[in-house]
């Protein structure tokens, strides 16, 4: 299953290290089970979204896991690509970035043929370059946040509705970050997604040493600081994990606060299940 990992450190930008090489929980490791890509995203000091991404499995690119190592930003969004729809190219790989955001999904959704024409009515079609399903879902909150005049929750909100109300869904968890704000969305509740709010631990507290079976973070820069971390299982012993409810709708501000809501419809109206999909993407949306 593809696996999401997003981070807001605050008002600081920090050196989070990801996707170790030489880690027993190593992004080389985890990419032999999840083959089909991963990316990082972050933000420079301007603001200015980069991402840095690869189709490969990561084992397979060193030196994209040593650029990982050395990057900085207040926000980072991660992903590890387990193809359910779209080739394994440059362009199908996780995270997006439309009008300096970025966006990775976790999930199935159908009706594509629909959708498209729908983005092509909102005149978003354009920014759709491969072939996923998640960057058509992008598109659509883009087109949604330029309509509610740049806001991203509102945006966020409106999207998930129309496609709850008119596609096929088995899951759309998410997460969008700009280079102050992350946004993160559980909806239903096929796949899980995990937050852990970290208080600024004092001068000897050991670094954040985030591990999982799927995701590896390390960093010596947040062992000082607080930070909001995401992912689609808890990646440590924290007793701090919770589960985003089926739902729930996150966004985390420039000064860490958490605020919380429910704005989607209970369930999709056109639910999927596993059963539904064929060989590849089912494989592709189980743990």
């Amino acid at each position: 299953m593809c696996r999401l990992f997003g981070l807001h450190a605050g008002r600081e930008r920090v050196r989070a290290t990801f996707w170790l090489l030489d880690a027993p929980d190593s992004l080389s490791a985890q990419s032999r089970r999840e083959p089909d890509g991963a990316g990082i995203g972050t933000f420079d000091a301007d603001g200015r979204a980069h991402v840095a991404r690869q189709p490969l499995a990561a084992w397979q690119d060193h030196a994209f896991a040593r650029e990982a190592r050395d990057l900085k930003s207040r926000t980072f969004l991660a992903h590890v690509r387990y193809a359910s729809s779209g080739a394994r190219t440059l362009l199908n790989t996780h995270p997006f970035e439309q009008d300096g955001r970025l966006f990775a999904h976790n999930g199935v959704l159908g009706g594509l043929d629909l959708l498209e024409r729908h983005l092509a009515a909102r005149g978003v079609a354009d920014l759709v370059r491969g072939q996923t399903d998640s960057e058509r879902l992008f598109a659509l909150v883009t087109a949604e946040c330029r309509k509610a005049g740049g806001d991203v929750g509102e945006g966020i909100i409106r999207a998930l509705w129309w496609v709850a109300g008119n596609l096929p869904v088995l899951s759309l968890n998410l997460i969008l970050t700009t280079a102050t704000d992350l946004w993160a969305v559980r909806y239903p509740a096929l796949n899980g997604l995990y937050i852990l709010e970290r208080d600024a631990p004092g001068p000897a507290h050991r670094p954040l040493e985030a591990r999982s079976h799927r995701i590896r973070a390390h960093s010596e820069d947040l062992a000082g600081s607080p930070h909001v971390l995401f992912a689609s299982e808890p990646m440590d012993g924290s007793p701090g994990w919770r589960s985003v409810d089926p739902g729930e709708l996150v966004h985390v501000g420039p000064d860490l606060a958490v605020m919380r809501s429910f704005p989607f419809p209970q369930a999709p109206a056109y639910p999927l299940t596993l059963s539904d999909l064929g060989p590849a993407a089912a494989a592709s949306q189980k743990a």
